[in-house]
């Protein structure tokens, strides 16, 4: 018997290591970069809209009220001519051929050109001649009176130079036209003592004729107890209307506020 010399097969496997080695590092730097910009993303975010929520936690609530009127009617006798020309379509003015008691709404405003008036004849309805607006208004605020609300309704003010513990302050004011144009529309600010500084920032409001007004009840809670709060209200305050007289536009009283 030949014995067969014994054979022995050795296979040798290799691997190419480097270039799944080089994959996962490239895998890895772009994550840290989707990463890095992801980062970057949400610092951006929390920094432009995280602190505006962060500001309306805890921000007073505001209670607003308005009451439009016009001057109050006056009694007056006037002597009109027996023609009338038409001359715009702002302000009526009664015609007659003699002395006639009218009811005036409002009161007379006095302008460059002449006086700009509403007159109404008691039991006529015949012609009429109109004047136009001229000149600039002149928004002022006025009438500030201090108190505070016994309840969420501007109704329940109550004026006051004290806030009781556990009411609500509040304040009445009045916005009125003193010029002798339109005042188109306009906006006012309100800073109030609340235990955070808050400036109430009011929506647009109608436009004013001279002689017209605009009387408003604010309330706010959240208030900072102690004496001499300020209050500070300023009507236009972007300065957006031309007026004949910028230096009445803001109004501040004080108020104690109690512990």
């Amino acid at each position: 018997m030949v014995n067969m010399p014994h054979m022995e097969t050795t296979t040798i496997r290799t691997t190419k290591t480097g270039g799944r080695t080089a994959a996962v590092n490239a895998l890895a730097i772009v994550g840290f970069i989707v990463l890095l910009i992801l980062g970057m993303a949400l610092a951006i975010y929390a920094a432009s809209y995280v602190p505006k929520a962060v500001s309306r936690i805890g921000a007073a609530a505001v209670y607003l009220s308005s009451t439009f009127s016009k001057d109050g009617e006056t009694t007056l006798e006037v002597v009109t001519p027996d023609e009338t020309v038409p001359f715009g379509d702002d302000v009526v003015v009664a015609t007659s051929t003699a002395t006639t008691t009218v009811v005036v709404t409002p009161a007379p405003v006095t302008t460059g050109g002449g006086t700009v008036t509403t007159v109404r004849p008691i039991g006529t309805t015949g012609g009429a001649v109109t004047l136009p607006l001229s000149g600039l208004p002149d928004l002022v605020v006025e009438n500030v009176v201090t108190g505070y609300l016994t309840s969420t309704n501007t109704s329940s003010f109550r004026a006051a130079d004290e806030v009781p513990d556990g009411e609500r302050g509040a304040f009445k004011f009045t916005i009125r036209n003193q010029g002798t144009n339109a005042s188109g529309r306009f906006e006012f600010d309100a800073t109030l003592p609340t235990s955070r500084a808050f400036t109430y920032s009011s929506s647009i409001q109608q436009s004013l004729n001279p002689g017209e007004r605009i009387e408003y009840v604010l309330g706010f809670d959240r208030t900072k107890d102690g004496e001499n709060r300020k209050i500070t209200i300023t009507v236009d305050p972007d300065e957006d209307i031309r007026e004949s007289n910028e230096g009445n536009n803001t109004r501040s009283v004080t108020i104690d506020i109690e512990k």
